[in-house]
């Protein structure tokens, strides 16, 4: 029932949050272009970089040679496929006119044909020659195309060999360039860091810490954006190390605070009651209150059955008490009663006279 009582505060950290943010982004944008125009992040490493231009271009010669020939080879294999059709079918042709006429001859039976079937069978045989001749010059083209894909491969073969030795150097000149990349920006970024890193433990009170603020949101975001990605992996153990360190760091001193919180709270414990309510703020007590949270200890307020809750039964700390002068049962924390205004004496930072009454 308290959440809106405090908006114009509310409102200020607000728009303090947007202002870190903002201050965040630009401060990204201006990082951005600054490690953009660091010196290697335009040079760009390939392959073909590494490769041997001598034994490249003698590669590049011989596979021109070699496409020549296969171009050669494509063009009598295609005039020698043309040939051979035709030949062949030239001779299927003459084959059936001589097969039709031998059936005639044999019905009329006419000795005076007989030079005709040898000169026709001679024809017919040298038709037959051409067609062998024509197969054994396909056949010839067939193995020159074996061979010219033979020396095809080994030309590939070579060409492979040439770029792995070429890919091993340009990795490791990527590898080197990655360092060098890395090695500048940690310079840029790791002051960066230490200097958010001092403002959040030094200055966390101070009137300008959303600026503060915003310069250790920017810190982070190019140290953990724009530099981790340019660490060198060798394998991966380089960034598992890293996060083996920084996990043990921040468990350290996540471990180191809430043994300061514990602590401390069971010091607070110890004090005084009006003490301890005196160094809590009004604000956050009215909010725990609203949450049913204790603000001296931070534990649920608990009770049984229907009986209302006047003290934490954890810490002992009063959490409602009745008006001095018109026995209302009220917060312990407010300042003044909500129905006759008797200012509190012991609520967080109530006017020090009792006898002060709220203004009219």
């Amino acid at each position: 029932m308290f959440k809106r009582l405090f908006t114009p505060e509310r409102a200020f950290r607000i728009a303090m949050w947007a202002v870190s943010l903002a201050f965040a982004a630009f401060l990204l944008g201006f990082g951005q272009l600054v490690l953009g125009d660091l010196p290697l992040t335009e040079q760009e490493i390939s392959v073909e970089q590494f490769i041997d231009p001598g034994a490249q271009a003698q590669i590049d010669a011989e596979r021109a040679k070699v496409a020549a020939r296969s171009t050669e080879n494509q063009g009598k294999s295609d005039a020698a496929g043309v040939a051979l059709q035709t030949i062949g079918k030239d001779y299927t042709s003459k084959r059936e006119a001589f097969d039709n006429w031998l059936a005639t001859r044999g019905v009329t039976a006419n000795a005076s044909q007989d030079p005709e079937v040898i000169a026709r069978t001679q024809e017919l045989d040298g038709l037959n020659d051409k067609v062998r001749s024509a197969e054994r010059v396909m056949d010839g083209l067939n193995v020159e195309r074996v061979a010219i894909g033979k020396d095809l491969s080994a030309l590939e073969q070579r060409q492979e060999i040439i770029r792995a030795a070429a890919e091993a150097l340009a990795q490791h000149a990527q590898s080197v360039r990655d360092l060098k990349v890395f090695g500048l920006r940690l310079a840029f970024t790791l002051p960066l860091l230490l200097l958010a890193c001092w403002f959040i433990l030094k200055k966390r009170q101070s009137a300008y810490w959303p600026l503060m603020r915003g310069f250790a949101l920017f810190a982070f975001y190019a140290f953990f954006f724009e530099l981790v990605p340019y660490l060198p992996s060798y394998g991966g153990y380089v960034r598992y190390v890293v996060g083996i360190v920084f996990t043990i760091i921040a468990s350290h001193y996540l471990i180191k605070w809430m043994q300061v919180y514990l602590a401390k709270r069971a010091s607070d414990e110890q004090k005084a009651e009006v003490e301890r309510k005196q160094s809590i703020k009004y604000e956050d007590a009215l909010r725990k209150m609203s949450a049913n949270i204790c603000p001296g200890c931070e534990r649920p307020v608990a009770t049984t059955g229907d009986v209302l809750a006047n003290y934490c039964v954890h810490c002992g700390m009063q959490l409602f008490d009745t008006c001095k002068s018109c026995d209302t049962r009220k917060l312990a924390f407010f300042r003044y009663c909500m129905k006759c205004g008797t200012p509190a004496e012991t609520a967080p930072g109530a006017p020090a006279s009792s006898a002060q009454q709220a203004p009219t």
